[in-house]
């Protein structure tokens, strides 16, 4: 007899759960018989597994004074979001569901009721499920007649292929939308009686299966479709229903947008180099032929190459094509300008600390890497005399609408009848016209305090 797996096992297998949310679940299971008992119910718990489109039950208990909803154990059994919607929206919202209707994992109707499990954090690991057989039949499916499907005004408008078979395999049913579906694969008309093999003979793996639900994708013909299949396994019906969602067009777009994805990457790949071989003629002309006083101002536009080659480089590092992260993007500019500065620099510090936001649209991220660039190189150029010790501050935070970015030194203090300079005109132009923000800069108690606001919404 094959040994069930334990709570601990089916979670380190399946979930992505920590020990100490499988400690939880671990201990409410050993109190689930009580629960069972007191509610006169089954009970489980169900957690997301690791890709997150089904649960997996990884415990089940069955109050002693009731007959046990399933003829079989479900531990390691996988619950789909099809026929078990209330379970996933518990795991997604956290919200209770009381008295749901659901499809057990043999085929019969119960009332659910499911509520969610929570870990470290309040976060939501599993849910637990109480279910009770219903005993009485509902009127709408007694007064529900098969030999009146056909002109049922519900599965008309439903627009995925129903097929209803018997334990031969034969139709015994079709909805209007099954009827087009064979019509168009099959090129022939959809005739009850016929095997549904005839028809679809790729189906033979899913019947096959001992699993009474089952959820797969298949490609019948030039299409792609999602196959759900459950069986009626009880003692007025030994019937099969057999649900056929054409996924073709979906997966065109999916297949597009990866494309497109793919173009994106190779275009900002393609920048960033020809950044790079901008970045490389400079360092060039640093070496071989410029004049030395003409070193620092190509040092300075070298730098503002560099920081917008930065956007497209933790792009390319990263899984997303448009979007960059904020602190990463200032701390490689940051980086990159104290070091630059040679050894009569290296008394300098910079520090670095954001707020919850993470990211910024990349076109947005070349702006303000550009903004952080002249902010820095300010700061390194103009607040600290040549080799006293000096600390920069760069932080930023999400402040209602607005993205704020403050730039802060500890040197000698701006002042405002300094000649204006490239940088700073620079600094307010993409401020003003490519982020549509506000620029300011002030002498503070130690130092001088830059700031940038501008509206970000996410």
């Amino acid at each position: 007899m094959e040994r069930t797996m334990t709570v601990r096992e089916l979670c380190e297998v399946h979930t992505h759960l920590l020990d100490k949310d499988i400690q939880i679940l671990e201990n409410l299971s050993t109190n689930l018989s009580l629960i069972a008992n007191l509610n006169k119910a089954n009970v489980f718990i169900d957690c997301p597994v690791l890709e997150g489109k089904h649960a997996i039950v990884v415990a089940e208990a069955c109050g002693h004074s009731v007959k046990s909803v399933y003829d079989h154990p479900v531990v390691g059994k996988f619950a789909y979001e099809a026929f078990e919607p209330a379970v996933f929206y518990v795991l997604r919202t956290g919200k209770d569901m009381f008295v749901n209707r659901a499809l057990t994992q043999e085929g019969a109707m119960v009332q659910q009721s499911v509520v969610p499990i929570k870990g470290e954090c309040n976060r939501v690991i599993a849910v637990l499920i109480m279910e009770k057989v219903i005993h009485e039949e509902p009127e709408t499916s007694k007064k529900f007649d098969r030999q009146d499907q056909q002109n049922s005004l519900v599965p008309e408008f439903i627009e995925e292929s129903i097929f209803l078979i018997n334990n031969q395999n034969r139709l015994v049913y079709t909805n209007p939308a099954a009827i087009n579906l064979v019509s168009d694969i099959c090129m022939t008309d959809c005739a009850l009686g016929e095997s549904i093999f005839d028809y679809f003979p790729g189906l033979a793996d899913v019947l096959a299966s001992k699993e009474d639900i089952l959820m797969k994708e298949m490609n019948i013909g030039k299409k792609i479709f999602q196959i759900k299949k459950f069986h009626l396994g009880n003692k007025n019906s030994d019937e099969t229903f057999i649900i056929i969602r054409d996924l073709t067009e979906l997966r065109d777009k999916e297949r597009e947008l990866i494309s497109k994805s793919v173009a994106i990457r190779e275009i900002h790949h393609r920048v960033k180099n020809n950044l790079q071989t901008v970045a490389s003629l400079l360092r060039l002309q640093m070496r071989m032929g410029a004049p030395e006083e003409s070193k620092p101002h190509l040092l300075v536009s070298l730098n503002r190459v560099l920081s917008i080659s930065s956007v497209y480089e933790i792009i390319l590092a990263s899984s997303q094509v448009d979007h960059v992260d904020l602190l990463e993007l200032i701390r490689k500019i940051g980086d990159m300008i104290v070091h630059a500065e040679g050894h009569a620099r290296q008394s300098l510090s910079i520090e670095y600390s954001g707020g919850e936001l993470h990211s910024i649209d990349s076109d947005i991220g070349i702006s303000v890497a550009l903004v952080v660039n002249e902010l820095i190189h300010n700061c390194v150029k103009h607040a600290f005399k040549e080799g006293t010790e000096g600390k920069i501050t760069v932080c930023f935070q999400k402040d209602g609408p607005e993205l704020e970015i403050q730039v802060k030194d500890d040197g000698i203090g701006y002042s405002p009848a300094v000649k204006p300079t490239l940088g700073l005109d620079i600094i307010r132009m993409t401020v003003e016209n490519d982020l549509d923000g506000e620029f300011s800069i002030h002498r503070i108690k130690e130092g001088t305090l830059a700031s940038v606001r501008f509206p970000y919404k996410r």
